[in-house]
């Protein structure tokens, strides 16, 4: 294990649980993390990435480290012949990204990023519903992600800072992104880009924009991690198609069609709705959602099976991280400016706001 906070420290509990893997080392600039775990686990932890490297014997690695560590650290697994699970975002710049997708196919080693959408039932039923054809030819998608992460002026954190974390657009919106991949295909293009800080100094707290697929269809996504209305993360994608709509989210998939059709004879003409526990496998773990277990047990499999195109490869993620890129290119050269209160009489009207420009 790579790093070991709230994704590191969930991920060590799912493996360690797990039937086939043994964990047997972890990594951590924080002493006082790695000491409290090694006295009341046994856990075997280094402070230094490389001395772990040069002195465990490894199959693989999971890697849960700010974002702008990624490429370093999974690039020197990946030389000492590392099967690796990365965190999300894959990379900060797609150069990295596709180095370590030549370096790993050239070693024939397993990868995979930790877009965990992708485990959840509701959204693979989705991506299984338009992918046999019965909305017929899809031409909108609308993908959401909304949740309370920044919800006042602070200090920064690594996930606030530009260089380090990227801001809810690659700490929320590339969930989005990866799900409308995922779904519908990837995007040629985007525009019509706003990046908008709420709270925050160095990134945007709000993400919205316009997509433009190869086929004609358009898509739209909008994420704000700002909003208080949500108690954690949630994620929503909508699609669109000339005999009928999906709406998916951790809940549930709502279907409607307009006619029936052969490729989903469970579904009838009209409304139909499938739950995700009806949708869902059972895991041997459960902790925050089996969907995290789920690519946990995926990634390990695909060892087994030595399976280096499966679901969230690098490869599959770096599509993720070139939306993300051209969302920055298409974002106005403007800075975003935060936002100020309207005035009414000279008194503050909450709830209603206004941009301000220079």
């Amino acid at each position: 294990m790579i790093g070991l906070g709230k994704m590191g420290l969930s991920h060590h509990a799912i493996v360690n649980v797990h039937p086939e893997a043994k964990v047997v080392a972890a990594c951590d600039t924080s002493a006082y993390l790695t000491e409290v775990l090694n006295k009341y686990t046994g856990l075997k932890c280094h402070s230094n990435l490389d001395r772990m490297l040069e002195q465990e014997t490894l199959d693989a690695v999971v890697v849960s480290t700010p974002s702008k560590l990624h490429a370093d650290m999974v690039e020197k697994c990946l030389q000492r012949g590392l099967h690796v699970f990365c965190e999300k975002p894959f990379v900060l710049d797609v150069r990295d990204g596709e180095r370590l997708i030549k370096a790993a196919a050239d070693r024939g080693l397993v990868t995979q990023v930790g877009y965990h959408y992708r485990f959840v039932g509701a959204f693979r039923e989705a991506a299984r519903v338009v992918g046999s054809g019965a909305l017929g030819t899809v031409h909108h998608v609308r993908a959401e992600a909304y949740g309370p992460v920044v919800l006042r002026p602070k200090g920064s954190t690594w996930r606030t800072a530009k260089n380090e974390g990227g801001g809810a657009l690659y700490d929320y919106a590339c969930h989005a992104v990866d799900l409308i991949n995922c779904i519908v295909g990837t995007p040629k293009s985007v525009g019509g880009v706003e990046l908008n800080r709420l709270f925050s100094r160095d990134v945007e707290d709000e993400v919205y924009c316009s997509m433009h697929f190869a086929n004609g269809a358009s898509g739209q996504l909008a994420v704000n991690w700002s909003d208080e209305s949500y108690r954690k993360m949630s994620t929503k994608v909508t699609v669109w198609g000339t005999n009928g709509r999906i709406t998916a989210d951790r809940q549930e998939c709502q279907i409607f069609l307009r006619e029936a059709h052969a490729a989903l004879p469970e579904a009838p003409q009209g409304w139909s709705v499938r739950y995700t526990t009806d949708l869902s496998e059972p895991v041997w773990y459960y902790l925050r959602g089996e969907e995290y277990s789920a690519q946990i047990d995926y990634f390990l499999q695909s060892i087994k099976l030595r399976r280096t195109d499966g679901i969230n490869s690098f490869a599959s993620a770096l599509e993720a991280d070139r939306v993300v890129e051209m969302i920055l290119h298409g974002a106005s050269s403007a800075a975003a400016r935060p936002l100020q209160p309207v005035e009414t009489q000279g008194t503050p009207v909450r709830g209603f706001w206004r941009r301000i420009f220079s």
